[in-house]
């Protein structure tokens, strides 16, 4: 079941990222992330297909069932947990804590798990702003927004970092785009150019590619 898991969450994740507009990932994608072959992950799709996972369309994709997203959540739950731990608790940053997280979250037990909440203050979202599922496997929907596709001007708070990438989240942090943190979108150039940010007295500019990436709530 642990594999299982770990595949349910991955696919997850993955659909989040980069499904189509049917909610389909591809198969190679899957591949890629679980760094393991092409004929490796069609076996496990296979049977996570006969277990009720998962729905496969030939040259369409793969997207979990409602009873794979529960499953999927159950394992996120542990690593969600897991990296807030790391982060709170232990002091890592937070481009540090996914690769132990996921190795944690194998291990963990509901007592654990909630024991570790609480010695982090019992946060309702991890470091990189995404929710936590509850243990039956239910998750908070965030109503947020990609930073590229806003226009100036507007202030709004950042939710979530849609990445996993250590290097590309060890410079949003020192750019100080973290969850939490209020900015103004004072211009935005033409053709997916850069957006100039405004945090508290510092200006930013950070380009399309790392605007798609950042969500965020634009305040009224």
């Amino acid at each position: 079941m642990a594999e299982h898991r770990d595949y349910l969450a991955k696919i997850y994740n993955l659909s989040e990222l980069g499904a189509d507009a049917s909610g389909y990932i591809s198969t190679s994608s899957l591949a890629d992330a679980m760094n393991v072959t092409a004929p490796a992950v069609n076996r496990m799709i296979t049977r996570l297909k006969e277990m009720g996972y998962l729905i496969h369309e030939p040259y369409q994709g793969i997207k979990l069932t409602p009873q794979g997203q529960r499953e999927a959540l159950v394992k996120l739950r542990y690593q969600r947990i897991a990296a807030t731990f790391l982060h709170e608790v232990m002091g890592f940053g937070w481009h540090e804590v996914d690769d132990e997280a996921s190795k944690m979250s194998g291990a963990l037990s509901d007592t654990i798990a909630l024991r570790m909440l609480e010695m982090a203050e019992n946060p309702t979202h991890d470091p990189h702003g995404e929710p936590i599922p509850t243990p039956d496997g239910e998750i908070s929907e965030i109503d947020d927004l990609r930073l590229c596709d806003l226009e100036p001007p507007l202030t709004a708070i950042i939710t979530r970092v849609k990445t996993r990438d250590y290097d590309r989240l060890e410079y949003i942090a020192a750019l100080g785009l973290t969850p939490g943190q209020s900015l103004e979108l004072i211009h935005k150039a033409p053709f997916n150019g850069p957006m100039q940010l405004k945090l508290k007295n510092e200006y930013r500019i950070i380009g399309h590619n790392l605007a798609e990436i950042i969500r965020v709530r634009i305040v009224d």
